[in-house]
């Protein structure tokens, strides 16, 4: 572990998001809020490659400037990083503090976890995608998920009057936020649980499932119906019919509100070489060995499916142009058919079924979203998967 320049007693809930405190605390979620147990294995990365055929890979980004592997990985603000085939590492890079074997927080790919777990739940006869968010949770007459479906939830489709702006402090997204434990509460504010603010939230006037609108409640709001169709707590769902039976060796938690409702949008702390694993298993149909344990049939409807036309009219287009949106998934819409799980802060998980190469980055970012630095990053990382 390199030497930071701060202390721990500078990091408080107020400050442990920001530069330069999140370098560390991205990997140390569990001291500034509750948590949940996903695993509690343990991996020592003994095993590692190292960077192997990153060391001399040269890179070109749009703007045809080139770059080394390893020298992007660094000046794009990673952590660690993994790239895996079959279950076998081909490389690693650590930053001085990054690690492949701890958990790091993955932000919003939690949601592309979440969207595989509703689709072991759906297989198992306990979720129906088409029926009303209000089947499973109560919602309040008029709230923007009274009349929403589980579907609108998986495609981030819900018409809900919601700003996603990870710089709040006094707004919605602050309450928001408040109410997951993730902000600390401020004179003259509620406690609330995350329920309680989902519940509330208006809705806008068009109708659901015509527009992609990135909104991490929804998928905070799936977390909850999965446990109320389950009648299991989230993380241990999780733990029971994803983590374990795919082969995850490491620790994972993740962050729970005051109730101890899991956040299935962006809370989840697991390893860079566990979550490859998953991309492997979803790369595979979900079969691992002998066991089907996510749907095949969920798996190919997530990278086949998803419109077109709510993409396009949504808030994302620039990012992926040809992309689309599934299940928690992005389909990025390149030439090699890539799908993708991303978070703030530079979190990565792209899967190339050509060369079947699953990577892994994880990163501090700076800036929680950077359109510019997503672009970059998943264009000089689908050039690896590549390569590989």
């Amino acid at each position: 572990m390199t030497t930071l320049p701060f202390s721990r007693k500078d990091i408080t809930l107020a400050n442990w998001r920001e530069p330069p405190f999140h370098i560390w605390s991205f990997a140390n979620v569990s001291e500034f809020v509750p948590t949940a147990v996903i695993s509690s294995g343990t991996e020592d990365g003994g095993d590692s490659p190292g960077t192997g055929p990153l060391e001399g890979m040269m890179l070109t980004a749009p703007d045809g400037t080139r770059i080394s592997a390893t020298d992007h990985l660094a000046r794009s603000h990673g952590d660690c990083f993994v790239a895996m085939r079959d279950d076998h590492i081909l490389a690693e890079w650590n930053a001085p503090h990054g690690s492949t074997v701890r958990p790091h927080l993955i932000f919003s790919i939690s949601k592309s976890v979440t969207g595989m777990l509703a689709g072991i739940a759906v297989g198992e006869g306990k979720l129906d995608p088409a029926a009303p968010v209000s089947r499973y949770v109560g919602v309040r007459p008029g709230s923007a998920y009274e009349t929403a479906t589980v579907r609108d939830l998986l495609d981030m489709t819900v018409s809900l009057d919601f700003v996603e702006d990870y710089l709040d402090h006094e707004g919605d997204f602050d309450r928001y936020r408040r109410s997951m434990l993730w902000n600390p509460e401020r004179q003259g504010t509620t406690p609330e649980t995350m329920e309680q603010v989902l519940v509330s939230l208006p809705r806008l006037p068009g109708p659901h499932g015509k527009v992609f609108a990135y909104a991490s409640p929804n998928t905070d709001m799936l977390g909850i119906v999965i446990e109320r169709a389950t009648g299991i707590r989230l993380h241990d769902y999780l733990r029971e019919r994803l983590w374990h039976p795919m082969g995850a060796r490491g620790p994972a938690y993740v962050s729970v509100d005051r109730v101890g409702a899991a956040r299935a949008a962006g809370g989840m702390c697991v390893t860079a070489r566990d979550l490859a694993r998953l991309g492997q298993l979803v790369l595979d149909g979900g079969r691992r060995g002998g066991r089907q344990i996510i749907p095949a049939d969920w798996v190919d409807d997530m990278r086949r499916n998803g419109d077109r036309q709510a993409w396009i009219d949504g808030n994302f287009a620039t990012s992926f142009p040809q992309g689309r949106y599934r299940s928690c998934w992005y389909q990025i819409g390149s030439e090699r058919d890539h799908f993708a799980g991303e978070g703030i802060h530079g979190q990565r998980l792209l899967v190339d079924p050509v060369s079947r190469v699953v990577i892994v980055k994880f990163s501090t970012v700076p800036l929680p979203s950077d359109e510019a630095a997503t672009v970059l990053d998943f264009a000089m990382l689908s050039q690896i998967a590549a390569a590989l």
